[in-house]
């Protein structure tokens, strides 16, 4: 609060005031991590943007190009896999460098923008441009998706977990599996079973091991696969529609695969716990 003297009416000059209230606060400064993090976002909102522009309202239009429109549907995709990119890269960066105080809650924002708003968003413009879908039956999906990446997103923030895993499938991990699952174009049951599956592995308690070292490299050389997949399929490339469901059944294989891994890792260490329990008991 500025005082005033009332008789001769001074105020302070401004170099007068404490350094410490010119410098900005540290609650305020974004550091490298969190610019990678804000690049998540945007790429998560633009996946909306080409998702709107180039497949619904050419379909609610009545263009000539019906349904799923390849290559706005494949730019939505790329970008949702570019933000997974500025995600994993972002918390490498906050580990090595720094991040700011306000670093964990935009990290969680980024994350629903573009693992929880833009698949959910493209699960529902699949139910209304798809032929055998249907609309709210779709929505109901949709919403599905986005409540399970805010459930996670929550979790995460409150439950703490051994070192080196996750608790529940990935939000990223999980947005390309249900994206995956609608570019495969199954029946639309099928398509409807498979999304509500993945949305309840990002609450389970399955444990998915973090992408370190190695792993984060064979995440990135993924990523960077499905980006030229989705490349050849928008371009009508030769054997594209074939290379580009190979990918996606693979994404859904590695979905399933992860689980099955860690339930079968979890009764291996019980078995084990309880016979060196029986060992210990014997005179």
């Amino acid at each position: 609060m500025t005082v005033i003297d009332p008789e001769t009416q001074w105020v302070p000059e401004a170099d007068e005031v404490g350094d410490d209230e010119e410098e900005m606060p540290l609650s305020l400064r974004l550091s490298i991590a969190d610019t990678l993090t804000l690049g998540n976002a945007t790429c998560g909102f633009m996946a909306v943007y080409f998702t709107t522009t180039g497949i619904l309202i050419p379909h609610l239009t009545g263009s000539d190009e019906s349904g799923m429109a390849r290559h706005s549907a494949a730019t939505a995709v790329i970008l949702m896999l570019c933000a997974a990119v500025f995600d994993l890269f972002d918390g490498l960066v906050a580990r090595k460098l720094r991040s700011s105080p306000m670093g964990a809650e935009l990290d969680n924002l980024s994350d629903l923008i573009s693992f929880g708003l833009a698949p959910a968003y493209f699960v529902l413009v699949y139910g209304m441009v798809a032929d055998d879908a249907y609309q709210k039956v779709a929505a109901v999906g949709a919403i599905v998706v986005l409540l399970a990446v805010v459930l996670r997103l929550a979790r995460f923030s409150c439950v703490t977990v051994k070192d080196g895993t996750f608790q529940g499938m990935p939000s990223p991990f999980g947005a390309l599996t249900v994206v995956s699952i609608v570019l495969l174009e199954l029946p639309f049951v099928a398509t409807l079973m498979a999304i509500v599956g993945t949305a309840w592995l990002m609450v389970s308690r399955v444990e998915y091991p973090k992408p370190r070292g190695p792993l984060a490299i064979a995440m990135i050389a993924w990523i960077v696969s499905g980006m030229g997949l989705l490349a050849a399929w928008a371009f009508d490339a030769p054997g594209g529609q074939l290379l580009l469901q190979t990918g996606c059944a693979l994404q859904l294989v590695l979905g399933a695969v992860i689980p099955l891994f860690a339930t079968a890792r979890r009764v291996n260490n019980f078995r084990g716990n309880r016979r060196e329990a029986r060992a210990a008991q014997l005179p």
